[in-house]
């Protein structure tokens, strides 16, 4: 891609506020760059977490530190207006709690030092055409899970060979599975939310016995940890229970699980805490650099747009 253009058009974006279009660009600098030239731009070969590490690599390397965070979480801009393809299609936003049409991306970012930096990133197509048998309509689904996007983006993350502690993520990404994958797989630590009605044992006997009870129904007080097994990971964890209060006024409760079995409760907080650095960042990527405010019809030039 021609880092030049890339700059220009980042700042294009950045700078305005509305509807972005290769013509609106060309008039801005007066014709010095052509209408045509932006729409080649965009329609170059599409841009992949390789071209992003080439770009954020330098930086990360002055902040790296080995107590660094990767994050991991996936957002969904709505399109409603716009024609589905296997970029823009229907994805469920569990904010919502119902499906909407749009984009539904998947970020990696890692936090050090106080700075938050995207090192990689999935757009999740739906490139599988079905026919719903119940409703006999046509719909779309993606050849891999969001599960699987999450376990490559973190593998291209120990490919690039930046130093990292810890995994973070929310609730949906926090299932047995992704927990083997970053202890075993990976050799790093995490730290994950569990739902209230997570099954859970008390010791290895009762996981042993399949004696389970939801976590929900533990007397866990404030400050405390307490080691549990989980059914299908085969390592014990450290569970906290966290309460806050939302912006509302009522009281909300989280569980947090981590596999570093020397923390204590404040360490594990903290740690998690890091998490919504990348919630910052999708909302300024929303907000500030029109992630989805532009016109453009073909799979190519709406991806490299993303980029």
């Amino acid at each position: 891609m021609d880092t030049s253009m890339l700059d220009i058009y980042t700042d294009y974006l950045i700078s305005s506020f509305g509807q972005t279009t290769a013509t609106g660009l060309s008039r801005l600098l007066d014709g010095h760059i052509s209408h045509d030239k932006v729409t080649r731009f965009l329609s170059s070969e599409p841009q992949r977490s390789a071209d992003l590490w080439r770009v954020v690599k330098p930086v990360v390397r002055l902040v790296e530190s080995p107590d660094g965070v990767v994050i991991v979480d996936d957002s969904i801009e709505e399109k409603p207006d716009t024609d589905e393809n296997e970029l823009i299609s229907w994805h469920y936003d569990h904010s919502k709690d119902r499906t909407v049409k749009g984009i539904n991306f998947l970020t990696a970012a890692y936090e050090a030092a106080g700075v938050c930096l995207p090192v990689a990133f999935d757009l999740v197509t739906k490139e599988v055409t079905y026919v719903d048998q119940k409703t006999g309509k046509e719909k779309r689904k993606s050849a891999i899970t969001k599960n699987e996007r999450y376990r490559m983006l973190l593998r291209v993350c120990v490919h690039n060979q930046f130093q990292f502690r810890f995994v973070l993520n929310d609730l949906w990404f926090a299932s047995s599975e992704n927990m083997m994958f970053v202890k075993h797989d990976l050799k790093k630590e995490f730290v994950m939310p569990l739902k209230e009605n997570r099954k859970v044992a008390l010791a290895v006997e009762d996981k042993q016995h399949g004696r389970y009870r939801a976590v929900n129904t533990l007397e866990l007080p404030p400050g405390a940890t307490r080691q549990i097994w989980l059914e299908a990971v085969d390592f014990p964890l450290l569970l906290v229970k966290e309460v806050f209060t939302n912006e509302d006024g009522s009281t909300g409760t989280r569980y947090l699980v981590t596999s570093d079995l020397t923390l204590d409760n404040d360490q594990i907080r903290r740690l998690f805490q890091r998490r919504w650095s990348i919630e910052v960042y999708h909302k300024s990527l929303k907000q500030n650099a029109l992630f989805v405010m532009f016109r453009s019809r073909t799979f190519s030039t709406q991806r490299n747009h993303l980029f």
